[in-house]
């Protein structure tokens, strides 16, 4: 429990730490930190239920980008100044590590199969925030098309 805590608080930092690289800041920027730590937060959980590194990374992925839909919306911002910092914490970067150390130890084999589950995460996550900006156009144009005023 203690060890997931100073996971989620770490994930924050570097995702605000990220927002204030690229200038982002006031409430935008406590937004992205606390959509980050739900993003590692919703990960862990979903990680521990199903032990499936995939299956969590869609969970987390599918919501933070809802979040970060509806709070851009909120906010009037941008949608990828919330979204990308609050996707932070989910980049494969171990099994991205382990894949470059097995290639350059000539390992390839092994290089392959981190390739391959780095590939499938990015990819579900990728999946998971089109997923969401699809479904979000749909709807926007459906309210517009019964809001309008005839």
């Amino acid at each position: 429990m203690r060890q997931a805590v100073v996971q989620v608080v770490m994930g924050m930092c570097g995702a605000v730490g990220f927002s204030i690289l690229f200038n982002v800041r006031g409430k935008k920027l406590v937004a992205a930190g606390l959509g980050a730590a739900l993003s590692w937060s919703v990960y862990l959980a979903l990680y521990h239920i199903y032990n499936d590194k995939i299956a969590a990374l869609l969970g987390a992925a599918l919501t933070v980008a809802v979040l970060a839909e509806i709070l851009a919306r909120v906010m009037k911002a941008p949608v990828i100044i919330l979204l990308v910092p609050m996707l932070i914490p989910l980049i494969p970067g171990s099994d991205l590590y382990y894949m470059t150390t097995n290639l350059v130890l000539n390992n390839t084999a092994e290089s392959a199969e981190y390739l391959n589950l780095v590939m499938r995460e990015a990819g579900v996550i990728a999946f998971a925030v089109i997923l969401v900006t699809c479904a979000v156009q749909v709807i926007m144009k459906v309210y517009r098309h019964f809001t309008v005023k005839r």
